[in-house]
């Protein structure tokens, strides 16, 4: 495990500037306990509030009926060491977080880059996030977004506007599941799941910064880990790369700048941070292995050519038959 070390002062010094020592870091701003801000009252905090038509297990019910539309299309890893590690990554970020419902993790064998939940704590991330990744760190810190939503409940409260708002204009009745507007195929899966689940508002996309930022520091890691992903991602020009998460709003300057604040004024400096692990250099070994496997699968399956060769002139020799 490689961590990150704060420098700390002589003894001697220490013990001249006592009186200074004392005075402590600068202040941060004050913070009313039990609010998002309050990272000591993580798991008792009325996270996800405002109106919702779904109770949690209703919520769960939901979110296992559109896994299994996704279940049913996707192709997923299936190296059990790839699969133990990344749900423990996700299960440990999520007994630091305010979930109130139990997660499941899954890796999809796709290269684009992307992750996403569904309602009830279905999380699915791509094999492409995994090896665009430089230290676990920064795994988690996409993973710990992806609770955030999760927890802040973004996506029940999305279908709850969407049908007050039907509601309200009269333009369709409320039909329940079968009725939600824009009912369409998920670019990354081929998968119909309705774009409520899977696309948020900048507002809902900046809480799961705000709070999953929260979420992997409690965790133990370098919350600076998922400003340097946001850059890398911001950084790339490869077409098609990207799904929904980073192509419907993708890590701008702002958000970045926003996730930085966040950093310095709730977030109290640690001296040291979870960076990565070897046991994560394993993992993408193994899913790159995979993939160079497939590869040569490929070429092994394409037929073999072989270009004719004319007789000689000179030979009267027959040809076989």
């Amino acid at each position: 495990m490689r961590v990150w070390t704060r420098g700390r002062s002589a003894a001697v010094v220490a013990l001249l500037l006592v009186q200074v020592s004392f005075a402590g870091p600068p202040q941060h701003k004050r913070i009313r306990t039990g609010s998002e801000a309050d990272i000591n009252s993580i798991g008792n905090r009325k996270v996800g509030h405002g109106p919702n038509f779904y109770s949690l297990d209703r919520e769960i019910t939901l979110g296992s009926q559109l896994a299994r539309k996704v279940d049913r299309s996707a192709k997923f890893i299936d190296d059990p060491l790839v699969n133990e590690y990344v749900n423990r990554i996700g299960q440990n970020l999520v007994r630091d977080s305010d979930a109130r419902l139990p997660f499941t993790f899954k890796v999809i064998d796709s290269e684009e880059v992307d992750a996403f939940a569904l309602p009830g704590g279905f999380l699915y991330v791509n094999r492409g996030l995994i090896l665009l990744a430089d230290e676990e760190a920064e795994l988690a810190g996409v993973l710990a977004h992806e609770i955030a939503h999760v927890c802040a409940r973004h996506g029940t409260r999305n279908s709850t506007r969407s049908e007050i708002t039907r509601v309200a204009t009269m333009s369709l009745i409320f039909l329940g599941p079968g009725g939600w507007a824009g009912y369409a195929i998920f670019t990354g899966l081929k998968v119909g799941v309705p774009l409520t689940f899977l696309k948020f508002s900048r507002s809902a996309e900046s809480e799961a910064d705000y709070l999953g930022l929260q979420y992997m520091y409690k965790a133990g890691y370098d919350p600076n880990a998922f400003i340097t992903f946001f850059e890398r991602i911001a950084s790339e020009t490869s077409p098609g790369k990207f799904a929904t998460m980073f192509s419907s709003h993708p890590p701008t300057r702002n958000r970045i700048s926003a996730i930085q604040m966040e950093i310095a004024t709730i977030l109290p400096a640690r001296d040291r941070y979870i960076v990565t692990t070897s046991e994560f250099d394993v993992i993408k070994s193994r899913l790159l292995r995979g993939e160079q496997d497939k590869r040569a699968d490929w070429d092994n399956s394409r037929p073999k050519l072989r270009t004719r060769t004319e007789p000689e002139a000179n030979d009267t020799a027959k040809p076989d038959r």
